[in-house]
């Protein structure tokens, strides 16, 4: 089964489980698919982490977390008076770090993969020239991006059109698919070096940006040690720094373990108010010590304590909110925008992976490669531009995650995979900026604790909380009117936002069946067999 956020990419990573191919071959498959089918956030001129656990229960996780160039400085983003320039880590050329996600494809398949590297590309460059037909949410997103696209570009990418792109129109990408068949034929040369590392270097330079053809050159996706915890009886496999989803995800689950979540009832006042309470002091945790560890030392065993947990749920009083004033706080590491995106894959031997990739914010820099037909990432926006100065997503960064040259910016994905008895259980993850760690969360606890289907668990209505700002966001249907009024009354702020999160999940049922949660948030679909 695959699930994945577009319907041609979960057909094209199952056509390759079909083909015999293995979860890692569907994976390089599904990855290059999405960069055609879901430009918004699926890409290869971006990154992203993966978790995998294979037939045997072997597990490990693959960084392909794009990096800063050579040339980047701690300051870059900041006038002669130290004030931060609006918008030049978010939009144009300098938005951009060292693109991982085909290097990231190439290591998977160099140690993992069954198939041939060229069949795996293909699919995604048939699906590039025939052209992908545009739901009525792509065509508005192309629209409402178009003068975006116009202002960073010093040519007209073909993303934006004379006329409004409609629902039902066919996108064609001719450019990428001769860049992808550069990546079929000659692999990670076919991106880092060649004419595609021409095509990238002269753009740098038309736009004033500074990744170099050696930026390229140095890149690497690196294999990691996943994190490991425990929740009742499931083993959880996330991912690690430069993500803090894993961390963060172990630490809220291992501080609801003493208390019954199910007996209080899905969104009940205790349910709601307890996950409130530990999200407000990891979220207030997390803030000072999370970075690359290439760069910084990450207290990882010492956040994951259960004594140390134990203790910081010790000061929750149910009769009252705690102020997050009065919780440690720290300054908030950076997270991605809602436009990342997740996929979930298990096949027919048993292996399974989860991967969430990104481009950061929707479209990523608005800058298209001219003539290579793909987006840049504004992933360096996820670093701290200037210790205690809001990113675009309103968080706050530290010294941890500060700009270096070839450091890699903090994330909060949170590709997962749960084991139960000793066999796969669940494969989750979700787009959502700062709220995936919590929709993740949310998604575990409502199969496990309240009795869930997948699908259910994943169209289920959301809250959140991050320490600052002190209040809990909810979609609109979340937490009943009268849970409101009880969290209202013990000093909670309340906040409505618009939906979030695009949770794609597979659970393995007791009969070996396979069950695929597609969230209904967004033209998401899983394709099995």
């Amino acid at each position: 089964m695959v699930v994945s956020a577009h319907p041609e990419a979960s057909r094209i990573g199952m056509e390759i489980l079909r083909k015999g191919g293995n979860a890692y071959d569907a994976t390089v498959a599904t990855q290059f698919a999405l960069a055609v089918a879901f430009p918004v956030a699926g890409n290869i001129g971006g990154g992203g982490f993966l978790v995998y656990r294979d037939h045997n229960g072997q597990t490990g996780t693959l960084d392909y977390r794009e990096k800063a160039p050579a040339a980047a400085s701690e300051t870059m983003y900041q006038d002669s008076a130290g004030n931060v320039i609006e918008g030049l880590s978010t939009d144009g050329h300098l938005a951009a770090g060292v693109p991982g996600s085909v290097d990231g494809m190439v290591k998977l398949h160099q140690k993992l993969g069954k198939l041939p590297w060229a069949v795996l590309v293909q699919p995604a460059i048939d699906l590039a020239k025939q052209g992908v037909v545009l739901t009525e949410k792509e065509a508005q997103y192309l629209n409402n991006t178009k003068e975006a696209f116009l202002r960073n570009n010093k040519h007209i990418p073909y993303l934006a059109r004379e006329q409004a792109w409609q629902a039902g129109d066919t996108l064609r990408h001719p450019e990428l698919a001769q860049t992808l068949e550069r990546i079929r034929d000659n692999g990670r040369e076919g991106f880092y070096a060649g004419q595609t590392a021409d095509l990238i270097a002269r753009e740098m330079e038309r736009g004033g940006g500074i990744i170099t053809k050696q930026d390229l050159q140095n890149y690497n996706a690196t294999w990691r040690e996943p994190i490991m915890g425990k929740y009742k009886g499931y083993k959880v496999i996330s991912m690690g720094p430069p993500s803090s989803g894993g961390i963060a995800l172990v630490q809220l689950l291992t501080m609801m373990e003493p208390y019954d979540l199910g007996k209080y009832g899905w969104q009940s006042a205790k349910s709601v108010q307890l996950m409130t309470e530990a999200e407000r002091r990891v979220y207030a945790d997390r803030a000072t010590y999370l970075g690359d560890p290439d760069f910084v030392q990450t207290p990882v065993q010492q956040l994951l304590d259960e004594a140390y947990l134990k203790s910081r749920m010790a000061t929750v009083d149910l009769a009252k909110a705690t102020p997050s004033a009065s919780v440690k706080a720290g300054a908030l590491p950076m997270h991605e925008s809602d436009q990342t995106t997740h996929f979930s894959i298990v096949d027919q031997y048993g292996n399974a992976v989860s991967v969430t990739t990104t481009l950061n914010g929707a479209y990523g820099s608005k800058v298209m490669v001219e003539g290579a037909g793909f987006l840049l990432n504004n992933e360096m926006d996820d670093f701290s531009v200037k210790p205690g100065v809001p990113n675009m997503f309103g968080l706050v960064g530290g010294k941890a995650n500060a700009i270096a040259p070839n450091k890699r910016m903090l994330s909060s994905m949170t590709p997962t995979i749960l084991e139960k008895d000793g066999k796969l259980y669940m494969v989750v993850g979700t787009p959502g900026g700062s709220t995936i760690i919590t929709s993740v969360f949310q998604a575990i606890l409502n199969v496990v604790e309240h009795g869930m289907t997948m699908q259910q668990a994943v169209a289920a209505p959301r809250f959140h909380h991050q320490w600052l700002p002190d209040e809990i966001q909810h979609e609109p249907e979340a937490i009943p009117a009268d849970v409101r009024a009880i969290l209202i009354s013990k000093g909670y702020k309340l906040e409505e936002r618009s939906p979030y999160g695009r949770v794609d999940a597979i659970l393995v049922l007791p009969n070996g069946k396979l069950e695929a949660g597609a969230d209904p948030r967004g033209d998401d679909a899983a394709a099995g067999f």
